[in-house]
C-alpha cells in the first residue's frame, strides 16, 4: 500500500509536477477565497479564456506567454467593467459577449501557428508533468506577491468584499481595492495555467475555497484550508493519474471539485446530527438544574470549536450597523440599515417618552407598557472573538410595564421599570418573538447582568448575585444606587460614594469602590452612557463630563458647563455635543479638545436631546428637525463621513449591531 501511495514521485518529474501543484494551490488558495466571497466566479471563468488571444498573440511574436496572457485577463476585467458602466446590459451578458469575442479572437490567432492543435491543446489542458524550473521559479514569486499583496490589502480586500459603501467611509479606496482584486486574481490565473490550464485552473481557483467555506467562517482560516485542500487534491490528482493514466490537469481539478461534493455531503450528515446533539444537551442540562427555583437562561447554542448557531439568523463575516429610530410625537418606527442605507417602518406605537437598548432590542416606553423592537442586528461575545448575526428587524413583543433602564449579556437583559421593578427577560426566547420575564425576589433598586449571574442592589445598597435560585451576599455596599451597566467582564452601578464594580461572574463575585474625586460636586450623573459592553463610561452633572475607567479605578472630570450629550468609545476620547449644536473630541488625559465640528443648528431645550451612539468605527448622531443622522468618523478629526436620510423623524434613536 505504501508503495502505491509513493511509487509516482519516485520520478523526478513526477516531483517537479507535485512541487509546482502545491505552489498553484497556495497561490490560488487566498486569491480563490476573494473570487468566492466576492460572488465573481463568472468573471473569473471569463478571464481565464481571455488569456488565450495574449498567449496565442505572444507565441507568435516570439515574447513572453505569461505577459501575453496577464495583460489579455486584464483587458478582458477591464472590458467587462467598461461595458458594464456604458450600456443598459447586465454584468453576466457583457461577461458572456467579451468571453466569446475574446475566445474567438484567440482561436484565430492560434490557427495561424503551424502547432494549431498542440499549442491549444496544452493551453487549455496543460501539461502538469512538463512543468521545467522555470516555471517553479515563476510560481514562487508569483505566489510571494500575492501573499505580500493580501497581507498589506486585508482590511481593504474585506471592506470592499462586504461593504464597498463602508470601505469609501473608512477611506480604505475601493476604487484600487477592486483593480487590486482583478490583478491578483490574473497573476494566479497567469502563473498556473502551464499546471493545469485555462480550462481547469478555475477549479483550483474556485473549488478548495469554495469546500473551505463550508468548514471555516473566518477569512483567515478559510485561506489556511483552501490552501491545505488544494495541496490535497494536487496529490490525489498525481496520484490517481500516474496509476489510471489519466491526464494529470484534469484530474487534480476533477479531484478538487470531488472534495468539494463530497464536503458538501458531509456537512449535511454533521448538521443533520445538530439538532439530535442539541436536544441531547438541553435534556441533559434540563435534568441537572431542574432542581432549582428559577430557569437559567440559554445563550444561542455553541456546537463545537468557535460556531454558534442561532436559529433564524444567519451569521455574518463583520458587524452590521442598525440604527432604532422613533418620533416621540406619534411612536413611528423604522430601523434603518447604515451599510444599505435602507429604512425599515415597523409601525406607529403612540407617544414615546424614552428608548433603551440591549444591543439587539430597542425598548420603547409607550406609556404606562413597553414596546420591543427587534433590530435584527446583534454581536454575540465567544470570549476571545465575536460571531456577527443578521435577521429581519420586526416588533419582538410587548412588557405590561415601562421600562426605565435596560442592561445586558449575551444572555438575558435586565429591565428596571419605572415602579421599582425588575424583569429578566430571555434574549434568545426574545429573538424569537416569546416574551418571558423572570421576576427578582425583594426590593431591587437596580440590577445588571454577570456572566450566569444577576447582580442587584436593593435601596438599602446591599448588593446580591443570583444564579439557578442560589443567592450570594456581595461583601459591598452601594448607598444611592442611580445606574447600572453591565460590561464585557463586571456589573458596574452608580452610588451616592462612588462607582461599584462587581467581577467574577464564573466565580465567587468580588466587588471595588471606585470613589469620585475629593472634590467632585455633590451633584452626581443619574445616567451614564457607553460603546456597548465597554469598560469605560461617561455621563453629565453639574457643568461637568464624568468619565469613569472601570477597569483602571478611576475618575476624570472634564468641564463643559453646556454639554446636552456624551458617549465614549473607551479609547481615551469623549464625544461631547454641546447646546449650540457643536460636536467636540474631548482628550481624556490631558482634558483639551482635539477637535470640534459645527454639526446642528443648536439644541432645543425642550423635548428629548440628541444623542450621541458610539462602536468601536464611528458615532452617530441624530437630527429630529432634518429628519438627518450624521455617521462621524471620530478617529479622523470629527470628520463626517455619511449623512443618512431618514422618513421617520428620529427625536429617539438607538444603535443596534455593534
Amino acid at each position: 500500500m505504501t508503495y502505491w501511495l509513493t511509487a509516482p514521485f519516485e520520478a523526478d518529474v513526477v516531483v517537479r509536477a507535485l512541487a509546482a501543484g502545491v505552489i498553484a494551490a497556495c497561490l490560488c488558495a487566498p486569491v480563490g477565497c476573494w473570487v468566492v466571497l466576492r460572488g465573481s466566479v463568472f468573471l473569473g471563468d471569463a478571464m481565464t479564456h481571455g488569456m488565450l488571444p495574449g498567449v496565442a498573440l505572444a507565441a507568435l511574436l516570439g515574447a513572453n506567454v505569461l505577459v501575453g496572457g496577464f495583460l489579455a485577463a486584464v483587458a478582458m476585467a477591464v472590458g467587462v467593467a467598461a461595458v458594464g458602466r456604458s450600456s443598459k446590459l447586465s454584468s453576466d451578458t457583457s461577461i458572456g459577449l467579451l468571453l466569446v469575442g475574446m475566445l474567438a479572437l484567440g482561436v484565430v490567432i492560434v490557427s495561424r501557428s503551424q502547432s494549431f492543435a498542440v499549442d491549444l491543446t496544452g493551453f487549455l489542458f496543460g501539461d502538469v508533468l512538463a512543468v521545467r524550473t522555470g516555471d517553479l521559479v515563476t510560481l514562487g514569486a508569483a505566489l510571494a506577491v500575492t501573499l505580500a499583496a493580501v497581507l498589506v490589502g486585508h482590511r481593504a480586500f474585506v471592506a470592499v468584499t462586504f461593504d464597498p459603501r463602508k470601505a469609501t467611509t473608512l477611506g480604505l479606496r475601493p476604487d484600487l481595492a477592486i483593480p487590486a482584486l482583478t490583478v491578483l486574481v490574473a497573476i494566479a490565473m497567469v502563473a498556473s495555467f502551464h499546471v493545469v490550464g485555462t480550462l481547469l485552473v478555475l477549479g483550483l481557483l474556485i473549488a478548495p475555497p469554495a469546500t473551505a467555506l463550508l468548514w471555516a467562517r473566518s477569512i483567515p482560516r478559510v485561506m489556511v484550508l483552501a490552501a491545505v485542500i488544494g495541496c490535497v487534491a494536487v496529490y490525489l490528482g498525481l496520484l490517481i493519474s500516474w496509476h489510471a493514466d489519466t491526464a494529470g490537469g484534469a484530474t487534480i481539478a476533477g479531484v478538487a471539485v470531488l472534495m468539494f461534493f463530497a464536503s458538501t455531503v458531509a456537512r449535511r450528515i454533521v448538521a443533520a446530527w445538530k439538532p439530535v446533539t442539541a436536544v441531547a444537551a438541553s435534556a441533559c442540562f434540563v435534568a441537572g438544574c431542574s432542581g432549582g427555583a428559577t430557569e437559567s437562561p440559554q445563550p444561542p447554542a455553541v456546537t463545537g470549536g468557535d460556531e454558534v448557531v442561532v436559529e433564524g439568523a444567519r451569521e455574518l463575516d463583520g458587524p452590521l450597523t442598525r440604527l432604532v429610530l422613533v418620533d416621540p410625537a406619534s411612536g413611528a418606527t423604522a430601523v434603518y440599515d447604515a451599510v444599505d442605507e435602507t429604512e425599515t417602518p415597523i409601525g406607529d406605537f403612540g407617544p414615546v417618552t424614552s428608548i433603551d437598548d440591549d444591543g439587539r432590542f430597542a425598548y420603547l416606553r409607550t406609556g404606562a407598557r413597553t414596546t420591543i423592537v427587534d433590530a435584527g442586528a446583534w454581536t454575540f461575545d465567544h470570549g476571545d472573538h465575536y460571531h456577527y448575526f443578521a435577521t429581519e428587524p420586526a416588533v419582538a413583543g410587548t412588557l405590561d410595564v415601562p421600562a426605565a433602564s435596560v442592561s445586558a449579556n449575551n444572555s438575558v437583559a435586565a429591565v428596571e421599570t419605572t415602579g421599582g421593578a425588575v424583569e429578566v427577560l430571555d434574549r434568545e426566547r426574545l429573538g424569537r418573538r416569546a416574551v418571558e420575564t423572570t421576576g427578582v425576589d425583594g426590593d431591587v433598586a437596580a440590577a445588571a447582568p454577570l456572566g450566569s449571574r444577576l447582580v442587584t442592589v436593593d435601596p438599602a445598597g446591599r448588593v446580591r448575585a443570583t444564579a439557578d435560585g442560589e443567592t450570594i451576599d456581595v461583601d459591598a455596599r452601594c448607598p444611592g444606587v442611580s445606574w447600572a451597566m453591565a460590561s464585557r467582564r463586571a456589573a458596574v452601578f452608580g452610588c451616592a460614594t462612588g462607582a461599584l464594580r462587581v467581577a467574577g461572574g464564573d466565580g465567587t463575585p468580588t466587588a471595588t469602590t471606585i470613589p469620585y474625586p475629593a472634590d467632585a460636586p455633590a451633584q452626581r450623573p443619574a445616567t451614564v452612557t457607553h460603546r456597548d459592553r465597554a469598560d469605560v463610561f461617561a455621563g453629565i452633572a453639574a457643568g461637568h463630563v464624568w468619565v469613569l475607567d472601570s477597569r483602571q479605578r478611576s475618575w476624570v472630570l472634564i468641564p463643559a458647563p453646556d454639554a446636552v450629550a456624551v458617549n465614549t468609545a473607551g479609547d481615551g476620547t469623549v464625544l461631547v455635543l454641546h447646546r449650540d449644536g457643536t460636536l467636540a473630541a474631548v482628550d481624556v488625559t490631558t482634558r483639551s479638545e482635539t477637535a470640534r465640528i459645527p454639526l446642528l443648528d443648536g439644541v432645543r431645550p425642550d423635548g428629548p436631546a440628541p444623542v450621541v451612539e458610539i462602536d468601536s468605527d464611528r458615532a452617530y448622531v441624530n437630527n429630529a428637525a432634518a429628519r438627518e443622522v450624521y455617521e462621524i468618523d471620530y478617529a479622523d478629526g470629527l470628520r463626517i463621513a455619511r449623512t443618512l436620510r431618514t422618513e421617520v423623524s428620529p427625536g429617539l434613536m438607538v444603535e443596534a449591531g455593534r
